[in-house]
């Protein structure tokens, strides 16, 4: 499937955190919600990304917003990253890459000349109408979280 486009109604989903809470995009409406996209746990910008995050999540929360990691590893996988890290919000599993799918980041990637299937680092941020409000597409790992925040507090 493409990526979802800006003004586009956000794909509806339900995944599993790591302490094996439920969590739907529609138990989110009337708040802006930032969906990051990552292609594995405990991996050096996987953890970067994770922690600008985490630093942040302080001022996510004053603007209302919800912030949730999302990858293909489990969710022992994630309870062992979010301890590891002391990630303060939920890191959602999408094993079977359905979600990663609906919003276009499941593509062909290749690392030392092979191909494989796997997830393109990808941000969504989604208005409080459920909405994609802005995409952030091949993220750089520095200062991304600082620029997802600016772009939360100017919705």
């Amino acid at each position: 499937m493409p990526l979802i486009d800006e003004g586009r109604k956000a794909p509806a989903f339900t995944l599993k955190d790591q302490d094996g809470r439920a969590h739907a995009l529609s138990g989110q409406a009337g708040r802006p919600v930032v969906l990051y996209f990552y292609p594995k746990d405990d991996t050096p910008g996987c953890t970067k990304e994770t922690c600008a995050f985490r630093d942040n999540l302080p001022k996510f929360e004053a603007s209302k917003a919800a912030v949730f990691g999302i990858s293909i590893l489990d969710e022992r996988s994630k309870a062992k990253f979010a301890k590891k890290y002391n990630v303060n919000f939920p890191l959602l599993a999408d094993a079977d890459h359905a979600v990663a799918e609906k919003y276009g980041v499941w593509q062909k990637r290749s690392f030392l000349g092979k191909s494989y299937m796997g997830i393109a680092r990808t941000t969504y941020l989604i208005d409080r109408d459920g909405k994609v409000a802005r995409r952030w597409d091949n993220v750089k790992v520095g200062g991304h979280a600082e620029e997802v925040l600016a772009a939360v507090e100017a919705l």
